[in-house]
C-alpha cells in the first residue's frame, strides 16, 4: 500500500528532526511525507529544508502565520498539505505530529494490519511519554483509541467520514464517524511511539472551558453534556470544573460541523456507552 503522511508543524525546532529521522529509517518505504510549516518563527523551516535536501520522499510546504484555534488550526494546516496531492495516488492517509519518534517497524506493522483486515478503517500504535527516565503509556484515553498525534486512515474510510472536521474534538469525531460507517478502529498494543511533548500542555489552565466546547462540538445535547461534565469533575474532585465546563457548553452557538444524521448517531452511541458502563 502507498502512504501519504502529512505533518503539520509550528515552532518544532527541538522535535522535528528526530521525528523525520525516525520516518526516514522505516523498514517500510512506500510513502511520501509532506511537512506543512504553519508560520514557524523559530528554526523549524531551516532544519526541515536542510533535511529534505538529501531525502526525496520528504517535501516542505510553508504557510503564512495563522490565528491559533485549538483543533481547527491543525486540521486547516493538515488540509493544506492534502490539497497538494491527488489522494487517488494513495491507499492510506496519515496525520502525524512533529514531536513523535516512530520505531523502525511502525509503518510496516500498520500496513500489514490494513492488508490483513479489509474492514480496518483507522489504525495506530500507542503513545508513550517519558516519566522519570522511563517510557510510559500516555494515559489520556483508552488503549483502543487511535490518538490524534498518530492518525492513519484507509483512503475509503477517510472519504466516508468526510475528512477531518476543523474543531476541537476532531480526533474523537473521526473515530465515531468511522464506526458509523462500519469501519473498524484498531490499535496495535505492541507498537508504540515516543511522544516528546505531553499532549495539550498549553491548555492546562483552560481545561474546563475546553471540555464544554468539546462536548458541544461532538454533538452532545444538554443531558449528555451534563453527565459528561459531572463524570470529569467527579474524577478530578472539582466542582469548579463542572460549573465552568457546563457553562461553556451552554454558551456555544456556532454551527456544528456535523450533519443531523451524524449528531444522531453520536448521541445514540454515547447513550449506549453510558448505560453499558452503568450496568458493568
Amino acid at each position: 500500500m502507498r502512504f501519504l503522511i502529512i505533518i503539520p508543524c509550528h515552532n518544532e525546532e527541538e522535535n522535528i528532526l528526530p521525528c523525520l529521522d525516525s520516518l526516514e529509517k522505516q523498514s517500510f518505504q512506500n510513502f511520501v511525507c509532506r511537512i506543512v510549516n504553519d508560520g514557524s518563527t523559530d528554526s523549524t523551516q531551516q532544519k526541515v529544508e536542510n533535511f529534505i535536501g538529501t531525502h526525496s520522499k520528504f517535501r516542505l510546504q510553508n504557510l503564512p502565520p495563522s490565528k491559533h484555534q485549538p483543533g481547527a488550526k491543525v486540521v486547516h494546516t493538515f488540509n493544506q498539505g492534502l490539497e497538494a496531492h491527488s489522494l487517488e495516488d494513495f491507499d492510506v492517509i496519515c496525520k502525524f505530529d512533529a514531536d513523535i519518534v516512530f520505531p523502525s517497524n511502525y509503518l510496516q506493522e500498520v500496513n500489514q494490519c490494513y492488508e490483513r483486515n479489509p474492514k480496518a478503517g483507522m489504525v495506530s500504535g500507542l503513545v508513550y511519554i517519558q516519566k522519570k527516565g522511563k517510557w510510559e503509556f500516555e494515559n489520556l484515553s483508552s488503549r483502543r483509541h487511535v490518538r490524534g498525534p498518530i492518525k492513519s486512515y484507509r483512503l475509503s474510510c477517510f472519504k466516508d467520514i468526510g475528512g477531518l472536521r476543523p474543531v476541537l474534538g476532531w480526533d474523537n469525531i473521526d473515530v465515531m464517524l468511522a464506526q458509523m460507517h462500519t469501519w473498524q478502529v484498531l490499535t496495535l498494543p505492541a507498537l508504540w511511539v515516543k511522544h516528546l511533548r505531553p499532549t495539550a500542555y498549553k491548555y492546562k489552565n483552560q481545561k474546563a472551558q475546553k471540555l464544554g466546547q468539546y462536548f458541544y462540538n461532538i454533538g452532545l445535547n444538554f443531558p449528555l453534556a451534563l453527565m459528561a461534565s459531572a463524570k470529569s469533575s467527579w474524577r478530578n474532585k472539582s466542582l469548579t470544573e463542572f460549573m465552568m465546563s457546563i457553562t461553556t457548553f451552554l454558551k456555544q452557538d456556532s454551527e456544528r460541523k456535523l450533519s443531523a444524521e451524524e449528531i444522531s448517531y453520536i448521541r445514540a452511541l454515547r447513550w449506549k456507552k453510558l448505560f453499558r458502563r452503568k450496568n458493568i
